[in-house]
């Protein structure tokens, strides 16, 4: 076959470029010219049939493989089989049409078969996707840039800094602007095809096509890759690694590592733990968004430092007397009617635990992390959009979407898009709106019903949530439950035919974080302000369902929060890195087996890329990690004044998820599709709404749960040493109690049982201080949003030299215009004035 026919091949595919959007959304009116069982793969100028495509085709015609198809041929019928044959076989037609490159190859024994598709696209296509796409392309070098804050401060300091660590073959940085076919030429690096486009990218555009390029009939909306595999004609669709994760065992230079070696030897492993993170070379080998996520976490955990010193000496610092040394001098009522009257001095380990958590040390702390979680906040603002402009993604709007895999296939007509002027798959508005009103109810129905199931077991039998044990089985369900809402919620938002995926997504967190902020929430907000309120007292009990009300454990309500808390967070924390650690391991292990039965005893074949990584784990994106990320900051800042030590048992976790979520991206999953973005979506909206929520909740829990407030009132009316404090919190029994006549219960009541002067001055005082601690800390608040500006102020400068720049390259005949108007400035000719000179 001649050099001619790829050259026809070839223009061709870019002519249809130039309308791509028309070829790849009604392929069904065109003829084809290349036969339905050959691929397009090279070798010495001719198309080859499957059966003979060599291993390393692709690599011997100087064209990597960027994304990789696999399908196995599983047990179906008949007719199943030959649809699904036949969609795969129009794909690949249409692939071809385009002009991508493709190979074949298959792993098989007697019994099964795999089938790899390899995938690969010719320069002509890049370009002219990369345009399309707005591919960002470098206009003029510029030197790196110091990010890291403490980086700065400790250069400035003259410390050393044993966080900072020499990265080989870190990404330049360049001033760069939307890429032009026909401005090519003015920018940098343009005459080497090879490297121009990085492999990100290059896979990027190779998806690109597969999502658009239809397989079936256009007015089933039977287009794309995804619904591809979503019907099971693929079994995976995925780019390739870039070589092996480990390390050579001959000595290399590290500048000859490849990224994947990179990534691995100087940010994946456990030894790495207190280093930076080369977010440049993540987002380059897995692209701005899961760069984002490790960006924002790494954040978060440095944040989490100062939050953790402070806590801890918070902690540290409490006192406790009077308690211990009381004797018998106080017999206390029984707490239910099987419990037995005890001594208040039987408490006293408790008593002096509860003050760890309950001092006036606490109200500071409060105050600090609410300052705290919004300046944080603030702060991220800002070094997400530097982070937006260094990797090219502030301007970045994804384009008109198109529908989801699923959509598609369940939308019952056509309609026009009023965007794109195509006819795309639709779903009537009306019964989408009613479908989700009708979630909505669920959800609230599911949410009571959540609610319910955390408290009617604490009011069902006294003090069963006050133990360990009681709390690690309440751990228990609460994880199982999370399992249960979540795919709850997941059929849900399916049933509620959301038309893109970033609406699917957006619908979805919100309801999975609804469900799970009730489900590990509603028992410590039940502690914190329910339990203990309606007791009643001795004669006169408050009683639900025939049984007497719960009532605080002897060391308070505030203890019981704590232990609660720390069980809940710090246990969550255990299994799920544990999760995480063995699950991929498993998953890759089961893979890895399937595949070795097909290879065999072939041992004398050396595994290949796309057999490696088909091994691997898929990658199930970063709901799972922002979702325990979003949690944990619902930990540490809404409970915070029951819990100072939340932030230290966070920064411990985080230093460990950091290493676990990168050996997981970098050696147990396959490489994701490199998506685009420029924040970290609804998720900022959720923690901005839990930062506010946390200022309510800690002004409520240390107005009525602590006893910060009871204390300073009898400091400022009685004793300031707080001499007597403990006899004058408790009340005698009425005298018509008759079962421990004069025991003693905690509470301002007189020996009638009603409520003394001192409770309302109290009620006044607490109401007061939540308004005034509310307004004073929302005011601040405000005041750091209004003083912090969202974007630096030299980023500024940055962004203005780039749309200069930009401005100077996309001139249409630059200096033509310059002429132009240095004659429309001066028309006149030479010794002559202007009328009005």
């Amino acid at each position: 076959v001649s050099n001619h026919r790829i050259f026809m091949m070839l223009r061709k595919g870019s002519e249809l470029l130039r309308g791509d959007r028309e070829v790849l959304l009604d392929l069904d009116t065109r003829t084809e010219t290349q036969t339905t069982d050959s691929y397009g793969s090279l070798q010495n100028g001719g198309f080859i049939p499957p059966r003979y495509v060599s291993c390393n085709l692709l690599f011997a015609s100087n064209a990597a493989v960027y994304f990789v198809l696999v399908w196995e041929v599983r047990s179906r019928s008949e007719r199943k089989k030959a649809q699904l044959a036949q969609w795969r076989e129009k794909f690949v037609q249409n692939l071809e049409s385009v002009g991508l490159l493709m190979e074949k190859e298959e792993t098989a024994n007697e019994k099964k078969t795999i089938h790899f598709l390899k995938i690969s696209a010719p320069w002509d296509v890049l370009v002219c996707y990369a345009e399309e796409l707005c591919l960002r392309a470098p206009l003029q070098a510029q030197p790196h840039l110091d990010l890291n804050t403490s980086s700065r401060v400790l250069s400035r300091l003259c410390i050393p800094n044993a966080m900072m660590e020499s990265v080989p073959n870190r990404p330049l940085d360049y001033y760069t602007c939307a890429f032009r076919k026909s401005k090519m030429n003015r920018f940098l690096g343009c005459g080497d095809q090879g490297t121009y486009f990085t492999n990100t990218q290059r896979h990027r555009v190779v998806y690109e096509i597969l999502a658009r390029t239809v397989y079936g009939k256009r007015k089933r909306a039977e287009v794309g890759v995804d619904r591809l595999v979503n019907e099971g004609a693929y079994t995976a669709a995925f780019p390739l690694h870039e070589g092996p994760f480990q390390l050579p065992k001959y000595g290399i230079h590290p500048d000859e590592l490849n990224q994947r070696q990179v990534l691995y030897h100087y940010w994946a492993r456990w030894c790495k733990w207190y280093k930076y993170q080369p977010l440049d070379h993540i987002r380059e080998y897995f692209g701005e968004k899961v760069a984002l996520y490790f960006a924002w976490l790494g954040f978060y955990t440095a944040w989490l430092l100062p939050a953790a010193v402070v806590g801890t000496l918070i902690f540290v610092s409490g006192v406790i007397k009077e308690i211990c040394s009381s004797g018998v001098s106080y017999r206390m009522c029984p707490l239910c009617k099987t419990c037995q009257a005890w001594n208040m001095s039987e408490i006293c380990t408790m008593a002096k635990l509860g003050y760890l958590f309950d001092h006036p040390g606490t109200v500071f702390f409060s105050v600090f992390m609410s300052f705290w979680a919004v300046t944080f906040l603030e702060y991220w603002k800002r070094k997400m959009a530097t982070l937006a402009h260094h990797w090219d993604c502030m301007d970045f709007h994804e384009e008109e979407e198109r529908p989801r895999p699923e959509f598609a296939a369940m939308a019952p007509t056509m309609e026009q898009n009023p965007v794109t002027g195509v006819k795309e798959p639709y779903f009537p508005e009306k019964t989408r709106l009613s479908r989700m009103f009708t979630g909505s109810m669920v959800i609230i129905m599911m949410v009571s019903a959540l609610t319910s199931s955390a408290f009617v077991p604490i009011v069902g039998a006294a003090g069963t949530i006050a133990n360990i044990s009681s709390s690690i089985v309440n751990l228990g369900l609460i994880l199982l439950m999370g399992r249960v809402y979540t795919a709850l919620a997941e059929q849900l938002t399916k049933w509620e035919m959301h038309r893109t995926q970033t609406q699917y997504d957006n619908a979805f967190i919100f309801k999975v974080f609804i469900f799970q902020f009730v489900n590990f929430y509603s028992s410590p907000f039940y502690v914190a302000f329910f339990k203990g309120r309606f007791v009643g007292y001795p004669s006169n009990y408050g009683t639900l369902f025939g049984m007497r009300n719960e009532d605080c454990g002897p060391g308070g309500c505030l203890i019981e929060l704590a232990e609660q808390l720390f069980i809940i967070m710090v246990g969550k924390q255990l299994i799920n890195n544990i999760q995480e650690f063995i699950i991929p391991k498993v998953k890759a292990w089961r893979q890895k087996r399937t595949l070795a039965k097909v290879i065999g005893s072939k041992v004398s074949h050396e595994p290949r890329r796309w057999e490696e990584d088909y091994q691997l784990v898929e990658c199930e994106g970063l709901f799972e990690e922002y979702l325990e990320m979003v949690l944990q900051f619902g930990f540490i800042t809404i409970f915070v004044a029951a819990f100072p030590l939340a932030p230290l048992f966070a920064l411990l976790n985080n230093w460990v998820e950091i290493r676990l979520d990168a050996h997981k991206f970098v050696c147990e999953y396959r490489r994701p599709v490199a998506e685009r973005a420029q924040n970290i979506g609804v998720w900022f909206n959720i923690l901005e709404a839990l930062s506010h929520l946390s200022v309510i909740a800690n002004a409520f829990l240390i107005a009525f749960t602590s006893d910060f407030l009871p204390r300073l009132l009898y400091q400022y009316k009685f004793d300031n040493d707080l001499n007597g404090y403990v006899n004058f919190t408790l009340a005698y029994a009425p005298l018509n109690y008759t079962e421990y006549p004069m025991c003693r219960y905690k509470a301002f009541r007189d020996n009638n049982g009603s409520y003394t002067l001192f409770y309302w001055e109290l009620l006044a005082v607490r109401l007061g201080f939540i308004i005034a601690f509310e307004h004073v800390v929302f005011f601040v608040l405000r005041a750091i949003d209004w003083i912090v500006p969202d974007v630096p102020e030299s980023l500024e400068l940055k962004i203005k030299r780039e749309r200069f720049l930009a401005k100077q390259a996309l001139a249409e005949n630059q200096e033509a215009l310059l002429v132009s108007r240095g004659r429309g400035a001066n028309p006149e000719t030479p010794g002559t004035s202007s009328p009005g000179q």
